[in-house]
């Protein structure tokens, strides 16, 4: 359980709002958004603050780097999910990119950027944002779950997950797309691939009753089980309970899967015995920020990036 891999990052960027509210821009295409109609914005605001305070706590207590940045901004209702807007690559390289919701175009930071040049080793930056112009969409690691292993980005259809933009990402980062229809119990296209799938370095979580081709929902089977991953097939309940939306880490001791304490309960014991095989579950409580429609995995950025020599800061 101690062997580090290239899929596990050993640090994340997090974003702590201070007005959290889910997003109403995004409702639209987001069947996972939900409303709580009992607590005051306020109270959920607050309630969501403490959430990500407490996420940031069990991840550095395990062993895991986190660099905390703050929102306290009213116009960047989703800023809690870093990873849409960029994503770091082994060989010092960021990327950003185009989002289809207006606002959140404005959470691209700046600063995030620069903390990562001074405290890793950034080779290049590069900007796909300018496609929102020509309504040209990749939301990320949320449109794409990647394979750092076998060099493959899945991701389903959507108004966030452009083709030819995809296509752009995997020439120069090195990826095999593979694009598929996913679809909920409702018949609803879904949003992020990253709610559905996840990829560890010894297995992997998929719903694949929620990819709607039959020949391309075996094809993606194989090709996850390829390198020896065992497979934890999701069901359409256990995807609305964000249970693909989690994130395989490197801690202290060895591999961490980070989900919501929802997602984790909603897996049958038979389920968690194979994930529990490979690292150790820490199972958050995010119940306010789900409300927004994604869940822990949302939250974290990873950083696949070498640090730099701490004499050298």
């Amino acid at each position: 359980m101690k062997t580090m891999s290239v899929q596990a990052p050993r640090g994340v960027v997090m974003i702590r709002p201070h007005h959290f509210h889910p997003n109403p821009e995004t409702e639209s295409d987001n069947a996972f958004q939900s409303r709580d109609a009992t607590r005051t914005a306020e109270r959920i605001a607050a309630q969501a603050h403490a959430e990500v305070t407490q996420v940031a706590q069990r991840l550095q207590d395990a062993g895991v780097s986190v660099h905390m940045f703050e929102d306290e901004g009213r116009q960047t209702p989703d800023s809690v999910f870093p990873n849409n807007w960029f994503s770091t690559h082994a060989g010092g390289h960021v990327a950003l990119y185009p989002m289809f919701s207006p606002s959140r175009r404005r959470e691209r930071r700046s600063d995030i950027i620069e903390m990562l040049k001074h405290r890793y080793r950034v080779q290049d930056v590069i900007d796909y944002s300018g496609l929102e112009q020509d309504n040209v969409f990749l939301e990320g690691t949320g449109a794409m779950v990647l394979d750092h292993i076998e060099r493959v980005a899945y991701a389903a259809k959507s108004n966030r997950t452009n083709e030819v933009a995809l296509e752009r990402f995997c020439t120069h980062f090195n990826f095999e797309p593979i694009v598929f229809d996913a679809a909920d119990a409702a018949g609803r296209r879904i949003y992020h691939t990253n709610v559905l799938m996840c990829i560890g370095t010894g297995f992997a979580m998929v719903s694949l009753s929620s990819i709607t081709d039959p020949t391309r929902r075996a094809e993606i089977a194989q090709r996850l089980c390829d390198n020896g991953r065992e497979l934890v097939d999701l069901s359409h309940e256990q995807v609305a309970q964000f249970a693909g939306n989690a994130i395989e880490l490197a801690g202290r001791d060895g591999p961490v899967l980070a989900l919501s304490r929802r997602a984790w309960a909603s897996l049958t014991p038979s389920q968690q015995a194979v994930i529990e095989r490979f690292a150790h579950v820490l199972a958050l409580e995010v119940p306010t920020i789900e409300l927004a429609g994604g869940s822990v995995r949302c939250m974290l950025a990873g950083i696949h990036l070498t640090p730099r020599p701490r004499n050298a800061l």
